[in-house]
């Protein structure tokens, strides 16, 4: 049946709610047998580009100028840089620091979340290094000591990373302890269960497969609903100055 024009997608000056209803497929330079669902970019005002990949069978990547990271949600990849192959399966992920040739290539039929930053290097910081991992091996920690509310941090908490990707799960009922309004922005993937985000000040119910953008200072709150756990993939900016990319 058609829909008749009702979504829960949403575009507000500084949030972005979007609905696998409204997801529309582009392909993007160098890909192969690959679809893009661009969620964010640099056109709506954001600072990084985010997006989801589906792969075909020995689908691939193209290249990019900036960094780059990718997370499994389905499916495997084979991916190549510094001279070695590594297989990923879900929950596998990447980090690609910028100017590092690299490939990906599914083995299969694929689904991965990529995010993509032009790197804002420091005089005082080596460059980050090439990591190829699991989320399975990171070990996970409590967010304000709630037990009910897990954060795996996939990208080391260093100086030299410019940006932090986390996955956090919220047992059915938990919920942020506070209302968030902070410099950073946010570009987060739904990848189970359900509940309500407050953005800004409207409040909207979200599951598996939803994306969301945050821009700086928007009220942000979430509360897990439902049976099973929520989780998500969240990406926001880190470690440095909120001078740093302002233009003169």
């Amino acid at each position: 049946m058609h829909n008749l024009g009702q979504t829960r997608s949403s575009h507000q000056r500084n949030h972005l709610l979007l609905t696998p209803d409204s997801f529309v497929r582009t392909t993007l330079p160098g890909m192969k047998a690959c679809a893009a669902i661009v969620h964010i970019s640099p056109a709506i005002g954001a600072a990084f580009t985010e997006y989801t990949a589906e792969f075909e069978s020995s689908g691939e990547l193209g290249s990019t100028n900036a960094q780059r990271f990718i997370y499994v949600i389905e499916g495997s990849l084979k991916v190549e840089a510094n001279g070695k192959s590594t297989k990923l399966g879900a929950r596998g992920y990447a980090y690609f620091p910028q100017g590092v040739p690299h490939r990906v290539v599914s083995t299969k039929a694929s689904r991965v979340v990529v995010i993509e930053k032009p790197y804002q290097a420091l005089d005082s910081v080596k460059p980050p290094s090439l990591i190829v991992s699991s989320e399975d091996a990171v070990a996970s920690h409590p967010l304000d000591d709630d037990p009910d509310l897990q954060v795996k941090c996939l990208l080391p908490d260093e100086m030299n990373f410019d940006c932090a990707v986390n996955t956090m799960v919220y047992q059915p009922g938990s919920s942020l302890s506070m209302v968030e309004m902070h410099v950073m922005e946010h570009g987060l993937m739904m990848l189970e269960g359900g509940g309500i985000y407050r953005l800004g000040d409207s409040w909207y119910p979200v599951t598996a497969g939803d994306f969301i953008w945050m821009g700086p200072w928007c009220p942000q709150w979430f509360g897990a609903i439902g049976k099973t756990p929520a989780k998500y993939l969240i990406y926001k900016d880190f470690h440095r100055h909120p001078w740093a990319g302002a233009q003169p």
